[in-house]
């Protein structure tokens, strides 16, 4: 019925996309889980968004078994990765491919508003707390993709999208899913990103735009096979999700002939909300930008002190943004609500400056900010110093507790394959380029650091204690 919430718990297979519009013309409403999530997990969204049914690939129907009683589900509709290919551990549950032969033609008669009527229920990461529900209405999500397939100048049934991006997550939902069905696109689904498998798939299928998030771009361009393959068919791809390193983008850039722009949002605003201008020559890119606001999204810079005060041109502050894309608040979270949005502005709690021509710029989350002695330290800064040295193929500053200091800067660093490095040479190589203040203390190194499914580094759990 109108209303209800239906899960949707797939990898990037077509299924996710018949489930997902599916839902939306019963006017349901839809919230993606992640195939990564565990019982826990799982358990909480089904029952925080109070879901009834769910659709999910068969080989994750254990997990629904053992939580089942513990949520309002009553139908399970299950699916494979090919045409009527079931593993046998399903017993209790509908069959997709049946539902489908045997539904009717046309879809059902209702009436949706688009402003209020909720399409789905995004569930926040989770990294800094409680995973949230945000409302997100058909206006919030179609005026997004409308926005975002003008920005990247896309061309109806001529665009070739790679989809990498998870689509449970709102970035690939909109930029992957949504904007290239509005462009009639061809779209090609990888369910896991894997480097040669991505750089095989861009010159097989032609592959004009891919959205992605900068740990993607590092992997292919650290991939053994990148000179293999003939990526020029790329015509633009956009980072998202965290901060793109600058050296990233230029050699990016260079290899293939495309352009890799710097775009920015959050899942409370469906989610893009600045994006680099698309255009075919680097004299439209300003490295380390996020670029300007989308069509009809506004933007402002708080003090972060106060939260009240407008900053002026250059000067850091909280980023709040403004515009049909942003969400109608937390699910049954009232208070948080109130917290996130005020007078229709949603506070995004990065701390960013505005330059001369109206670009922005992420400096970091506010929340990261490293507090040593009298100073701030953004993490970000002695980040894009460290991707400038030769063996860093990914890392991450974090604040390490201090008794004089209060907080020091601390990285934790992946060398690429083949290469080495120390402790103290990578603190010699960004302390001579930094303030004494900014001044890294610590190094370690690890074979992998702790990403979110949207590759964002999970610096919570890199958190160290005295």
């Amino acid at each position: 019925n109108k209303g209800d919430r239906m899960a949707v718990f797939l990898p990037n297979i077509p299924q996710f996309i018949i489930a997902y519009f599916g839902a939306l013309k019963a006017g349901a409403v839809v919230t993606a889980i992640s195939p990564l999530h565990r019982e826990r997990e799982v358990e909480y969204q089904l029952a925080d968004s109070g879901a009834q049914t769910i659709v999910a690939l068969d080989s994750l129907y254990p997990i629904l078994e053992r939580v089942r009683e513990k949520t309002q589900i009553k139908h399970v509709i299950v699916t494979g990765l090919g045409k009527n290919t079931l593993s046998p551990i399903v017993t209790k549950a509908l069959f997709f491919d049946q539902l489908i032969e045997k539904s009717p033609t046309e879809a059902p008669k209702l009436e949706i508003n688009p402003q209020d009527d909720l399409a789905a229920l995004q569930y926040t990461g989770g990294t800094t707390g409680t995973a949230k529900g945000a409302m997100l209405t058909h206006l919030n999500l179609l005026s997004n993709a409308l926005a975002f397939a003008k920005w990247i100048q896309g061309t109806e049934t001529k665009e070739t999208f790679l989809v990498a991006l998870p689509l449970f997550h709102i970035y690939g939902m909109t930029t992957s899913m949504t904007v290239p069905i509005s462009l009639a696109a061809k779209m090609v689904l990888l369910p896991r990103f894997e480097p040669a498998k991505v750089l095989q798939t861009i010159e097989k299928h032609r592959v004009s735009v891919f959205c992605g998030v900068p740990t993607m771009y590092q992997a292919l361009l650290a991939s053994p096979e990148l000179g293999k393959y003939d990526l020029t068919s790329i015509r633009v791809c956009i980072s998202g999700a965290s901060s793109l390193p600058h050296q990233v983008q230029k050699q990016f850039m260079k290899i293939t002939g495309g352009l890799l722009a710097e775009g920015y949002g959050l899942t409370e605003a469906s989610p893009v909300t600045h994006c680099s201008p698309v255009g075919s020559s680097m004299q439209k890119v300003k490295v380390g930008s996020i670029g300007l606001p989308l069509p009809d999204t506004e933007a402002k810079i708080f003090d972060v002190e106060t939260g009240k005060k407008i900053v002026g041109q250059g000067e850091s502050g909280e980023l709040a943004v403004k515009g049909p894309q942003i969400m109608k608040g937390y699910w049954n979270k009232p208070q948080e609500t109130a917290m996130a949005l005020r007078d229709s502005w949603l506070l995004t709690g990065d701390v960013a400056f505005m330059d001369a021509e109206g670009f922005f710029y992420i400096t970091d989350r506010k929340k990261d900010l490293i507090k040593t002695k009298d100073y701030s330290v953004y993490p970000r800064e002695l980040e894009d110093v460290l991707y400038e040295h030769p063996s860093v193929k990914l890392c991450a500053v974090v604040g390490k507790p201090d008794a004089l200091a209060v907080e020091v800067p601390m990285a934790f660093i992946v060398l690429k394959e083949g290469m080495a490095a120390s402790a103290d040479e990578i603190m010699s190589f960004v302390n001579s380029k930094v303030a004494p203040y900014k001044a890294i203390r610590e190094v370690e190194f690890r074979r992998e650091l702790p990403l979110s499914s949207a590759g964002k580094v999970l610096k919570r759990l890199l958190q160290k204690t005295p």
